[in-house]
C-alpha cells in the first residue's frame, strides 16, 4: 500500500497559495490538507496552481479540503445550515476528499444525528469521499460515543486525530486499546499529531521526554496502516499535523514557541517514511 504524506495548510497562512504548494512540494509532500480562509482570490489562485502541479509535477498530487467553521452562537438549525452551505462550495472545489469538522459535543444525539446524514447527503451527490474529524468539542469527541453513531452509520469514515480522545479521557489509552481497535475499519486518514492526557500537543514528540507517548501513537498509526493493508487498500494519507500557538507551546513573557511547527512537522513525515511504506 502506498503511504502519501500531506502537507497542513495551519501554520502557513501567511503565505500565499502559489508559495504554499511549492514550499510543500518542495520539501517532499505528496499533497497538501487545506482550511481556506475567506478569499476568492486565494481560492482561485489555489486550483490554478494545483493543476499546474499535477499537469507538470506530480499527477497524483492530493488536495483535502476541510469544513472547519469559526465558532459563532446559533441555533442548531443555523448551524446545519452554515456546514451545508460550506460543504457544497467545497465540493465545486473537486478535492480528492473532505474532512469535515461535524456537529457539537453539546447537541443532543438525535441533532448530530441528522447533521450527519445531511452532510452525507451533500457529498453523496456531489461524488466526493467526506471524512469526519476525530476533535474535541465536535460529536465525534470521546471513543466511547463515537462508536453509538457507529452503530447508526457502519460506514462513516473518520480522521485519526487520537489525541483528543486523550485529552477528553485524560487517558493515554492503554485502557480503551480494545474499543479503539473498533473504529479501524472506518479510519480514512490519519492526523499524525503526538498529545498527552492533558493537550492535544506536546512541544517536540521526539524530546526525549515524550518518546513514551511518541512510541504509543506511532503504534496505533502502524495498526492503522496494517489493517487496511489486510483489507487492500491501495492508498492511505497522512498529515503531520502539529500546529501553532495555542497548539504549540509558548515561553512565558518572550511567548516564543517552544519549537519550531514547520520542523516538526517536517521531521514526523520523515520519522514515519522511515517506518511506514510509502512508494
Amino acid at each position: 500500500m502506498k503511504v502519501k504524506f500531506l502537507c497542513p495548510y495551519w501554520g502557513s497562512e501567511n503565505l500565499s497559495a502559489k508559495s504554499f504548494l511549492h514550499k510543500a512540494l518542495s520539501n517532499g509532500y505528496n499533497g497538501v490538507e487545506i482550511n481556506f480562509p475567506e478569499d476568492e482570490a486565494f481560492v482561485e489562485a489555489f486550483l490554478s496552481e494545483l493543476q499546474h502541479i499535477r499537469n507538470t509535477v506530480d499527477p497524483d498530487f492530493v488536495f483535502i479540503a476541510q469544513q472547519v467553521l469559526p465558532a459563532t452562537q446559533e441555533s442548531v438549525s443555523e448551524y446545519t445550515h452554515r456546514m451545508i452551505h460550506r460543504l457544497e462550495f467545497l465540493t465545486t472545489l473537486s478535492p480528492d476528499a473532505i474532512n469535515s469538522h461535524t456537529g457539537k459535543d453539546y447537541y443532543d444525539w438525535s441533532d448530530n444525528i441528522d447533521i450527519i446524514a445531511k452532510a452525507e447527503q451533500v457529498v453523496l451527490t456531489a461524488g466526493i469521499p467526506l471524512w469526519h474529524e476525530i476533535h474535541r468539542g465536535r460529536f465525534s469527541f470521546h471513543l466511547r460515543t463515537l462508536l453509538q453513531y457507529l452503530t447508526i452509520f457502519p460506514q462513516l469514515k473518520l480522521v485519526a486525530d487520537l489525541s483528543h480522545f486523550c485529552v477528553v479521557s485524560e487517558s493515554d489509552l492503554h485502557d480503551q486499546h480494545d474499543l479503539l481497535t473498533q473504529i479501524y475499519p472506518n479510519i480514512a486518514h490519519i492526523h499524525a499529531r503526538v498529545g498527552f492526557e492533558q493537550s492535544p500537543q506536546v512541544n517536540n514528540p521526539f524530546a526525549p521526554e515524550w518518546a513514551h507517548h511518541l512510541a504509543r501513537y506511532r503504534s496505533w498509526w502502524q495498526e492503522i496502516i496494517e489493517h487496511h493493508t489486510k483489507a487492500n487498500k491501495s492508498r492511505f494519507t497522512i498529515t503531520p499535523e502539529f500546529g501553532p500557538f495555542p497548539y504549540m507551546p509558548q515561553a512565558p513573557f518572550s511567548r516564543d514557541p517552544m519549537a519550531d511547527q514547520w520542523q516538526v512537522n517536517l521531521q514526523m513525515k520523515q520519522y514515519l517514511q522511515q517506518h511506514f511504506t510509502s512508494k
